[in-house]
């Protein structure tokens, strides 16, 4: 008899089954469809032996330290502070849009003070902000919202921003100083031997069996579980009842290149050229030394597997139902994107996955210190030396945290074995 039948390896079962596991003592059991764990996190070295993300880049940043010391157990990390670069006009520029963007965008050297004239004298102030556009020509005005966001958004979620919900486009920032990086977090990093192997030692617990390739509909009413945990798509577990939930899919094209570096930086959206989105070369996040480069191209797409739930009022609506159905079923607690119809970065998924141990363990909340067991070493980002992986054509070098007590560093090689919308970097 299992404790715990948990449907999905990512991050919102995975975490579970190891608070579960390790600190509550309950037998698990974890069954995923896909052949592998990690979710959309899962990375592999390829043919090859190139590191890359599988379902498309996978940034880590957060500002808590309570999730990022957690995940300092599992893993040890490599310093990373993500960039994009958008072409526009025949030219890469700095996304998200700041100072560096628009004197190159228009041959301008404005001071930081003029730019916020400028984008004052260019803004088309409302007076309610509903929508995606609405938040863009709201502080950028029309012209650049239509070089950088507008078919942008249109390619990524098949719908004008006029009438997409404000979210999307608000998760995007507009800058008046040169600071390129995406984010801005507290911790900005990336697991020193990839997502894939984080994972393993999560779920390494004796107590944790795992199946793949194997839908939970299969083994349910032959394996005996007390409870379930459900990551999946919460419209799927009943049926589809009152209708599906709308999501937006991507396919990947992954290509290898004979050259040490490809691109001038990690990510280049494409926001107006090309039926993808953006391109992302996988040895800016990882560090890995080798004498090739892998590539991935995003195209989304209206069907596939479901990655980001379409953000309408009339979604929401629906949404609405089936969390109704999901409260009122007993034993079977609903976590994660899937399961509860949002957009989570992962570390809001690590979060929401440490809360419901806590709730179901009957504690008030998770925090690193109450167990004895050493946190990894992990490094905070030194945020004044705004240091990051820039390669030269000559040489790719690795950039990375100490790795144990004694400082010492160790590479990513090209012969390792591994067993992974808005407009950001990270899925």
């Amino acid at each position: 008899m299992f404790d715990y039948l948990i449907v999905g390896a990512g991050f919102a079962g995975s975490i579970l089954a190891e608070r579960l596991a390790s600190q509550s003592d309950k037998k698990i059991l974890i069954v995923d469809t896909r052949n592998h764990i990690g979710g959309n996190a899962y990375d592999h070295y390829n043919e090859d032996g190139i590191l890359v993300h599988k379902y498309g880049p996978h940034i880590f940043h957060t500002n808590s330290r309570d999730v990022f010391e957690y995940l300092s157990r599992f893993t040890e990390w490599r310093q990373y502070e993500h960039r994009v670069l958008a072409s526009v006009d025949g030219q890469l520029v700095p996304m998200p849009i700041n100072l560096d963007t628009i004197n190159k965008l228009y041959g301008l050297n404005l001071t930081a003070f003029e730019l916020t004239e400028f984008f004052a004298s260019v803004a088309e102030p409302k007076e309610q902000i509903r929508t995606s556009e609405d938040v863009v020509v709201n502080k950028v005005g029309r012209e650049l919202y239509e070089k950088f966001f507008r078919n942008y958004t249109i390619k990524q979620w098949g719908i004008d921003p006029s009438d997409l919900d404000k979210s999307v486009t608000a998760r995007v920032p507009t800058r008046t100083n040169r600071d390129d990086r995406y984010f801005t977090d507290t911790y900005q990093a990336m697991p020193l031997h990839g997502y894939t192997r984080m994972f393993e030692k999560l779920l390494a617990h004796p107590n944790i069996k795992i199946m793949l390739n194997t839908d939970y509909r299969e083994i349910q009413d032959v394996i005996p579980y007390k409870e379930m945990i459900y990551t999946g798509p919460v419209d799927g577990y009943f049926d589809y009842r009152y209708g599906k939930l709308p999501y937006r899919s991507l396919e990947f094209k992954h290509e290898t290149l004979n050259e040490q570096v490809h691109q001038p930086q990690a990510v280049i959206n494409y926001p107006n050229e090309h039926l993808y989105t953006r391109v992302t070369e996988f040895k800016y996040l990882t560090g890995q030394e080798h004498q090739k480069t892998s590539l991935v191209y995003e195209y989304p797409r209206a069907e596939g597997d479901p990655y980001y739930p379409v953000p309408r009022p009339e979604n929401a609506e629906l949404y609405k139902q089936y969390k109704a159905l999901a409260d009122a079923t007993p034993n079977v607690h609903f976590v994660g994107r899937l399961a509860t119809y949002k957009y989570y970065n992962m570390d809001q998924v690590v979060a929401q996955a440490l809360s419901l141990y806590a709730q179901l363990a009957e504690r008030p909340s998770w925090h690193p210190e109450e167990e004895s067991v050493p946190a990894k070493k992990a490094i905070a980002p030194d945020t004044a030396s705004n240091r990051s992986f820039q390669p030269s054509p000559s040489k790719l070098p690795l950039t990375n945290f100490p790795t144990s007590s004694s400082g010492k560093s160790e590479k990513l090689n090209g012969n390792g074995k591994a067993l992974s919308p808005t407009q950001n970097g990270s899925a």
